[in-house]
């Protein structure tokens, strides 16, 4: 390697430690295009799955093999290698989705490449293949979403999976105009449906015990509840008029927040969860049977929803990097790690100089 072909790009050790490795440069083969990184989000299930644990599992979906991290991927196309349809060109701003897929099993011709059955094929960035936080990101042309103007990479980045998470969450529980919706849980994922389900039309509410959450919810606009009152439920059906909310979205992935969204929903609601990791235990007769609930389990969105929602916060002037606190650089990727996991930001991005700097004077 030359210093004129060397990347920089952090790889998570796990037991909350990450180095920054130097790369040569790749180039672009069959199918691949040469991305000049200019936005990479963090993402809780990085640190949930591979920053915390002390030994990160290597199989499975969230298996990580110190690959580059970071897959929430924004950035500009500035190789293209053969075979790349041209409808992509040099200078193109692009969202990665984060899951490449065989390409060929059933749920890849949906489009619902989260969801690929092949064990080999399936790879997601910043898991099982090099990822965002890095100075350039070798990325299949199948897997690019294109960045329609204004919005910028940072906010390209949010969408790419959190923001994404999000919409498929909206989508699932096919939110209207008609609803009261409930979000359990005001992290970037929380905040990024509240926000959506708001230009969706529905009176939204955002329940959360962290005061710092509720305060940076409270600034985008969104009613907050003190998830930590022990009169909760008896705010909420005075808020719903008596009736309870029509959607409850769980992000929290906590045991009990998703049971008092649960009891707090009235008949025939729609319950969505989204929230990774715990568990919740409740009678199933008079609590979702006698109700009527309906339950989903929502995880990523499409790459054909990510399209629509791309087009869809322009057409709302809603631009998703007003969930974002903080952004470094990748040299400050440590900082960046430790200062997400503390719990007190919204969403933390590693952008390129450029983007930085306009995040910044833009504040």
């Amino acid at each position: 390697m030359t210093a004129d072909n060397i990347m920089r790009g952090v790889v998570l050790k796990g037991g909350r430690r990450l180095a920054i490795q130097d790369y040569a440069i790749p180039v672009p083969g069959s199918g691949q295009v040469l991305l000049k990184m200019q936005a990479s989000g963090l993402c809780g299930s990085d640190l949930r799955a591979i920053y915390r644990p002390e030994n990160p599992k290597s199989e499975g979906a969230e298996g990580y093999r110190g690959v580059v991290a970071g897959h929430e991927p924004c950035g500009q196309i500035v190789a293209i290698g053969p075979a790349v349809s041209p409808e992509w060109k040099v200078n193109d701003r692009v969202v990665v989705y984060h899951i490449h897929g065989c390409g060929s099993c059933r749920e890849c011709r949906a489009g619902r490449f989260i969801s690929c059955q092949s064990e080999l094929g399936r790879q997601a960035y910043g898991w099982q293949r090099d990822g965002g936080h890095s100075d350039y990101i070798l990325a299949s042309a199948v897997d690019l979403v294109r960045l329609l103007e204004p919005l910028s990479y940072i906010d390209g980045s949010v969408i790419a999976c959190g923001l994404g998470t999000a919409y498929a969450a909206t989508l699932r529980a096919q939110i209207s105009g008609l609803d009261t919706v409930l979000i359990t849980g005001l992290g970037p994922v929380g905040l990024g449906a509240a926000l959506l389900a708001q230009k969706e039309g529905a009176i939204v509410y955002g329940l959360e015990v962290d005061p710092f959450r509720r305060h940076a919810a409270e600034e985008l606009g969104i009613t907050t509840l003190d998830g930590a009152s022990p009169k909760i439920k008896e705010i909420i059906n005075e808020l719903t008029g008596g009736y309870g909310p029509s959607v409850v979205i769980d992000c929290s992935g906590h045991p009990g927040a998703r049971l008092t969204g649960l009891e707090v929903a009235r008949d025939w609601a729609r319950i969505v969860f989204v929230g990774e990791g715990g568990s919740v235990s409740f009678d199933v007769s008079p609590l979702v049977i006698h109700k009527s609930l309906s339950i989903f389990g929502s995880w990523v969105c499409s790459i054909s929803q990510m399209e629509s929602l791309v087009e869809n916060l322009v057409k709302w002037k809603l631009f998703p990097e007003r969930l974002v606190t903080h952004v470094f650089s990748v040299g400050g990727a440590e900082k960046a790690y430790s200062l997400f996991d503390s719990g007190k930001t919204g969403k933390v991005i590693i952008a390129s100089e450029e983007e930085a700097k306009r995040w910044s004077m833009s504040k």
